[in-house]
């Protein structure tokens, strides 16, 4: 297999992947409608709970940094398209080859943080919310380097994919 049969295969594992991931999550919405729900329940028929804000942020972080490679896939994040819409395909590919160059340092500068905190939550007896609450920190700050992880791996199959149009090859 030759360094083109092999982005191909990378893009095809990576696409196969997050699309897996993003169609699970983007079930995430109902959990998040549940968490609010039973607060607004709690707060008006009961004692209110001490855990739903913060339960309901964990999951929109893990919807939304989860999902986030799966929209990249889908082309649904948001795009200027004052100019791109009119532009060629192979336009478009050479400037997002280049502005992928961009995304892929910010995200490993991102995942480079993320692992340290990551690591900071673990070795110092469990780093805490300081909320009334007080859960741990470290499950959702997997989350979100696993999150990272991934789109930077769909922004690396979206590169393959932009310099393989550049080649004339099907993808």
């Amino acid at each position: 297999m030759g360094a083109m049969g092999a982005a191909k295969a990378y893009i095809r594992w990576v696409d196969g992947a997050n699309r897996l991931i993003g169609r699970i999550v983007m079930f995430g919405i109902f959990v998040m409608m549940g968490i609010l729900l039973w607060s607004s329940i709690s707060k008006t028929f009961f004692l209110p709970s001490i855990w739903t804000l913060e339960m309901a942020q964990f999951a929109m972080v893990t919807y939304f940094i989860l999902g986030g490679p799966y929209s990249m896939q889908m082309g649904a994040h948001v795009r200027m398209d004052l100019l791109y819409g009119e532009w060629s395909d192979r336009r478009k590919a050479a400037v997002d080859t280049v502005t992928a160059l961009f995304l892929i340092t910010y995200l490993v500068v991102l995942l480079w943080g993320g692992i340290d905190s990551t690591i900071y939550a673990f070795q110092y007896g469990g780093e805490r919310s300081p909320t009334a609450w007080r859960p741990y920190l470290w499950p959702i700050k997997i989350i979100m380097c696993t999150g990272i992880a991934l789109m930077l791996l769909q922004t690396l199959s979206e590169l393959a994919k932009d310099i393989l149009r550049l080649r004339g090859e099907d993808i």
